[in-house]
């Protein structure tokens, strides 16, 4: 395998554990209402298992209110039924043509918990970009062994690998913080 490529690979597989990162940390809810809350949520219709965001409208008309209307009204039941078997915590307001969510002020308590997630969910995302570094520098070490490289060489390919695992971590540790402040400061 090209050095070059290692590091590509080596680069986008950081990228994706940063939006994997992203990704976890939008399903916190933080005391605001954002469609990405509903997301993971699968809705049973017609016997499929099917995304609540395919199934529906998913609207913000409060800063603190979800609205979900669907396009079938026939599955509303099937919605709600979803969002209350979901590990989402609120409890649905249904009227029979939209359900309503109104996300509840956080405590200081619950604030402290979900801070504690966000460092968790950092911490496994750090794992992954570090597992990643390990990886391409075990092939670098490969490609030395096949005599592809000089150890020079490897010296240098570590560096730029390590420089990327840096920049990955920063950018990881920024999502985590703006996501605490956001909690915090609700």
């Amino acid at each position: 395998m090209a050095i070059d490529t290692i590091l590509k690979d080596t680069k986008a597989r950081m990228a994706k554990s940063e939006e994997s990162l992203q990704r976890e940390l939008n399903r916190i809810r933080a005391g605001v209402a954002n469609a990405s809350l509903l997301d993971g949520i699968n809705v049973e219709y017609y016997g499929v298992p099917t995304p609540l965001n395919q199934l529906a409208t998913i609207s913000t008309p409060e800063p603190r209110m979800l609205m979900i209307t669907p396009y079938d009204k026939g599955s509303l039941g099937e919605i709600d039924k979803a969002i209350q078997m979901s590990d989402l915590g609120i409890p649905p307001t249904n009227d029979g043509s939209v359900i309503r969510l109104t996300i509840p002020a956080l405590t200081q308590e619950r604030r402290q918990e979900l801070t504690k997630r966000v460092n968790k969910n950092l911490e496994d995302g750090k794992v992954a970009v570090r597992n990643i570094r390990r990886d391409a520098i075990d092939e670098v070490k490969k490609a030395q062994k096949a005599k592809e490289i000089t150890e020079d060489d490897v010296r240098s390919y570590e560096d730029d690998i390590q420089k990327l695992t840096d920049a990955s971590i920063a950018n990881m540790e920024e999502l985590a913080q703006a996501k605490e402040n956001e909690i915090l400061n609700v």
